[in-house]
């Protein structure tokens, strides 16, 4: 239950506050003195305080007040305190507004303000401490982790990232072939490394092949070798990659892009492990583990007959989605500043609080790429110890896109204007709106629902 605790030595005003909360189902503790409220504030579990500034009758300085709010500071830092003051001590009150106080209200009280004030403290509170609590959750889960896998180096700390690796770490073990979806850019070989790393097949090899660089002619003899003589040119046997990854691991980058010919002849020796190398009629057996990776819209494809179904559905045993970096926004600093740590030259800079602001604020459509390219000219650009946001040489961010950014950095959650703002900007694109508001789409949804904003 919501509890206050009001500190004032005037029975009346503790009895009138118990009546005034009770109408909104607020628990009410009170305390007659500065020591009973530290006393108080030690055993109870409470919300916000309410204190008087002055306890003695016969002095009026206010000064007991400011020792008693500087007292709760001290040893409850996050705690709301507002400040019930007379209007003699009203200069001291605006004083401790800026040292931290959360509002002060001169006696007699305004009733609907006073409720007002702290039912919003109350509410910012709990919202507050779910954040924690969820950061919390998210900290003990990287540890976990970290304890049980080998991750790779890989430099996460949001929600979507870590169910992302959870997802990687758990299937690791199954030999069956898995599928990373995402955008270009946001480390879907890195994922491919986690999943490699973790498997039992984790001390064989791990090789890479990038079915977008390749000539269609060559597409074959990649895949499965060719003997000397079996094309022009080809004056030694070529080793293929299949034959490269036997016993460990083949990464099958940008598979959307892998010509039919060679997609009929990858089908074949993932359903049967064999293989022949070009220009040889001798079937060779293999055992490898195949994780294909592609940012193209597969389904899309193979309505369009430019993928098959069936090799879509032996690869896409197990599919892993890999979000933007503009999606998990808790990220970009700690991929940030992982980046400057790994530059020699930007080992020794770190980044400034308008840096910070416009890192947070950029939707980086190249993703974790772009974020390593751009700290790269940050770390040669930049003349002193701290990278400017200048130095960044990102597009100037709207006030409201900066403020968006560092809210949802802060895990303060964004309110029905911020929302609402966010998907008048981005033309109505939900996902888009997400990715500046530092949201999952998901989580972007459960606001809207509560907030009862239609999601069309």
């Amino acid at each position: 239950m919501r509890t206050v605790l009001v500190i004032d030595d005037n029975p009346a005003v503790a009895t009138a506050l118990d009546l005034l909360f009770g109408l909104r189902d607020i628990r009410v503790l009170t305390a007659q003195s500065p020591e009973q409220g530290l006393e108080t504030l030690a055993r109870e579990d409470v919300g916000l305080v309410l204190q008087d500034m002055n306890f003695t009758a016969d002095t009026t300085s206010g000064q007991e007040g400011v020792a008693l709010f500087r007292a709760i500071r001290a040893r409850h830092p996050d705690l709301p305190i507002i400040l019930l003051t007379a209007w003699t001590h009203l200069d001291i009150a605006v004083d401790l507004a800026k040292a931290g106080a959360a509002d002060y209200l001169a006696k007699p009280w305004d009733d609907q303000k006073l409720l007002a004030s702290v039912e919003n403290l109350l509410e910012l509170g709990d919202s507050a401490r779910e954040v924690n609590r969820l950061h919390e959750q998210r900290r003990r889960a990287r540890r976990e982790l970290d304890a049980r896998y080998d991750l790779r180096g890989l430099v996460f700390a949001s929600e979507p990232m870590t169910r992302v690796v959870e997802l990687a770490c758990h299937v690791a073990r199954a030999d069956v072939p898995v599928m990373i979806l995402g955008p270009n850019g946001a480390g879907k070989e890195k994922i491919a490394e986690i999943v490699q790393a973790n498997s039992s097949v984790a001390a064989g090899p791990f090789v890479t092949l990038n079915c977008g660089a390749l000539p269609t002619e060559l597409i074959e003899a990649e895949l499965f070798g060719a003997d000397a003589g079996a094309y022009t040119g080809a004056n030694k046997m070529r080793e293929g990659k299949f034959e490269a990854a036997d016993g460990g691991t083949l990464f099958l980058d940008e598979i959307g892009n892998l010509p039919p010919a060679g997609q009929m002849k990858l089908l074949r020796v993932l359903e049967t492990g064999r293989y022949e190398r070009l220009g040889s009629n001798r079937e060779r057996q293999v055992k490898v583990r195949v994780i294909s990776a592609t940012n193209a819209d597969l389904a899309a494809m193979i309505r369009d007959g430019r993928f098959r179904e069936d090799l879509y559905y032996r690869l896409n045993t197990i599919q892993i989605e890999l979000p933007p970096l503009g999606e998990r926004r808790d990220d970009v600093l700690p991929l940030a500043r992982h980046f400057l740590a790994d530059n020699p030259l930007g080992a020794s800079k770190r980044l400034g609080e308008d840096a910070e602001r416009a890192l947070l604020a950029h939707a980086w459509p190249g993703n974790v790429r772009e974020l390593r390219n751009t700290l790269q000219r940050a770390a040669l650009l930049a003349r002193g110890d701290a990278i400017a946001a200048a130095d960044l040489g990102l597009p100037a961010a709207s006030a409201a896109s900066v403020a968006v950014a560092a809210a949802a950095h802060s895990g303060d959650e964004p309110d029905r204007a911020a929302i609402e703002a966010a998907i008048e900007r981005a033309g109505g694109v939900l996902a888009q709106a997400a990715g500046e508001l530092g949201l999952s789409r998901q989580a972007l949804y459960r606001r809207l629902d509560r907030l009862g904003i239609k999601r069309d």
